[in-house]
């Protein structure tokens, strides 16, 4: 018997802090750095978002997620035999426990379910979601939490306007199952470490001193000329895969990064921008949470319904990107 994933429930966090640009301004300003809600929507689309409170970690915010994500699949915690969790803040330096095995212990799941951690920064829920479909189509699991979760806010400089105006922190989970029916169409994941210097936190420690810098450093223009041309080769091998054309596309949910960035992609995959979910002016840049959250957020208003094809894409440092077709 061929066996499928399918995505069966979705669900979403973000911290209560919202944070509007003209608020972020102030901020800033206080500090003798200079900006406005003008320069911000103009250059990225961002008018707000959400900060965690500092005992907050991503394991409490893709736990919440997680919840949703299980109550909307009508699924207890314990069904669950995997779960891959994708983010670039863990809970804890090095990486370890991971923040999946936080989040196993969070929810009470105590059946032995295998957890992991993946690290793509912002392609981080595609590299899980393919993970994960590759899992359950083995026969090795059959019901998976994939999540991505990020404390982006801890990372940045926020004497560097150029970065610090762009991030925010929320979570977003799918329940994947095993299904009769295909669900996961296609996944198509790249790489090139090449590019690693344009998108990094270029610091590392040694006898418990940081050596470099802790902060997200980002040469915008470098990233967004490699994503407008990765994404939409990425999709169109997604598309190959699954023997559709982009026509077939009901909805596009690209990683929540640059509002450009994102238009670009659906311009060159000759999309209406109204088949484009956008939750980027609301949210921020999530990383690794912003496809799931997006995603969320379009199934919970009634815009994506079972049944219709979905576009999932992303592309962050490493450099890395990648784009999953799912049928809902």
């Amino acid at each position: 018997m061929t066996l499928f994933s399918k995505i069966i429930g979705t669900g979403s966090y973000l911290p209560p802090k919202r944070v509007s640009n003209q608020a972020l301004t102030d901020q800033l300003a206080s500090k003798g750095i200079e900006t406005s809600d003008e320069w911000i929507v103009s250059r990225s689309g961002i008018s707000a978002r959400h900060y965690a409170e500092p005992h907050v970690n991503s394991s409490d915010l893709a736990v919440e997620a997680a919840k949703r994500a299980l109550q909307a699949a009508d699924l207890e915690a314990n069904d669950i035999d995997l779960i891959i969790l994708a983010t670039s803040t863990p809970d804890f330096f090095g990486g370890f426990p991971s923040t999946a095995c936080v989040v196993q212990h969070k929810l009470g799941i105590t059946n032995g379910a295998a957890a992991v951690d993946v690290q793509a920064v912002c392609s981080g829920f595609i590299y899980a979601l393919s993970m994960a479909d590759s899992m359950i189509k083995s026969g090795s699991h059959k019901k998976a939490l994939v999540i991505g979760a990020e404390v982006f806010s801890r990372i940045l400089n926020f004497a560097d306007r150029t970065t610090c105006v762009l991030f925010g922190d929320g979570a977003g989970a799918v329940v994947l199952a095993r299904s009769e029916e295909p669900g996961v169409l296609a996944t198509k994941l790249h790489a090139d470490g090449s590019h690693g210097h344009v998108l990094c936190v270029p610091g590392n420690v040694n006898d418990g001193v940081i050596a470099g810098s802790a902060f997200l450093y980002m040469d915008g223009p470098a990233v967004f000329k490699l994503a407008v041309t990765v994404l939409e080769k990425v999709a169109h091998e997604a598309l190959e895969i699954a023997g559709l054309d982009a026509s077939q596309i009901d909805w596009l949910i690209p990683h929540q990064a640059n509002i450009r960035i994102m238009q670009s992609t659906a311009k060159k995959l000759k999309l209406p921008f109204e088949k484009m979910v956008v939750t980027v002016d609301q949210h921020g840049n999530t990383s690794a949470a912003s496809i799931p959250l997006a995603l969320d957020v379009a199934v919970r208003d009634g815009r994506v319904q079972k049944g219709q094809i979905v576009m999932l894409e992303g592309v962050g440092g490493g450099f890395t990107w990648g784009a999953a077709l799912v049928k809902m």
